[in-house]
């Protein structure tokens, strides 16, 4: 009797341990059921704010197209671009669409989806101005919105700590400090100055295109290693590439501008 008792408590205690030494399960962290979207909502037209504080744009557009083909839902909120990286790192946005252009240096701490427009950088110049080529701005004051390309230019040029550069938080801000004279040019992306002086006719700005300006590509950024959210956004680009959807919204607005 007792040899089969203390057998049954052996049997019983070498379960228990079994049990105890079962992993619990960790269940798989759920996808959020809206993406946060980030963008600097001064950029027109690529995204800026209408009447009602609503984010609106050709970026806008087309990342809800994106987002539509995709199968995921998005918000956008308004950004300040210098620091815009920051808040996709530290998890406050998973996106970010603000006209960002990818460069191998930005490609180290964040993954960019396939290029969805071609930019380019232009200097813009009141129309008395001698400018002719970027060259000719190594002694003038020149406007640049910080942390973008154009500064990045802007700099290799002029020296990185050179005075006569003035950087502003935002493109439209930069275009105001030309017209009222605090800079002698202003060097940005040409969809954004195009888009100010065709709604700025009055002013009377004059456009240079240079060489030493190569073509830039805007990409969609998503945190360095999140290769599911990424595949979602390349999935729904290339189907909006494919059914016509974003040449129709390229249409809206750059009808004018030669894609």
């Amino acid at each position: 009797m007792n040899r089969i008792f203390n057998l049954g408590l052996c049997v019983l205690a070498l379960s228990l341990a079994a049990c105890g030494k079962q992993e619990p399960k960790t269940a798989a962290t759920p996808a959020p059921t809206e993406y946060l979207v980030g963008a600097e909502a001064t950029f027109a037209p690529f995204e800026y704010q209408n009447e009602q504080k609503e984010i609106v744009g050709f970026d806008v557009d087309v990342m809800n197209a994106i987002a539509d083909k995709g199968g995921f839902k998005i918000k956008f909120v308004n950004t300040p671009f210098e620091g815009i990286f920051n808040f996709l790192a530290q998890g406050d946005r998973d996106l970010l669409a603000s006209a960002i252009t990818i460069t191998d240096e930005r490609k180290q701490t964040v993954d960019f989806s396939e290029p969805y427009f071609e930019a380019n950088q232009l200097i813009v110049v009141p129309k008395n101005s001698k400018v002719t080529k970027f060259a000719d701005l190594k002694n003038m004051k020149v406007g640049v919105q910080s942390a973008t390309t154009g500064d990045e230019i802007v700099q290799k040029e002029l020296g990185k700590n050179n005075p006569n550069i003035k950087r502003l938080e935002s493109a439209t801000l930069v275009m105001k400090e030309l017209e009222g004279g605090g800079v002698e040019a202003v060097v940005s992306d040409n969809g954004v100055v195009k888009n100010y002086i065709k709604n700025n006719p009055s002013e009377g700005f004059r456009l240079i295109s240079d060489p030493a300006f190569s073509k830039e590509y805007y990409g969609i950024a998503v945190k360095k290693g999140n290769a599911e959210l990424l595949a979602k956004v390349n999935k729904g680009l290339a189907a909006i590439k494919a059914d016509g959807s974003y040449d129709k919204i390229y249409a809206k607005y750059f009808a004018d501008t030669a894609k």
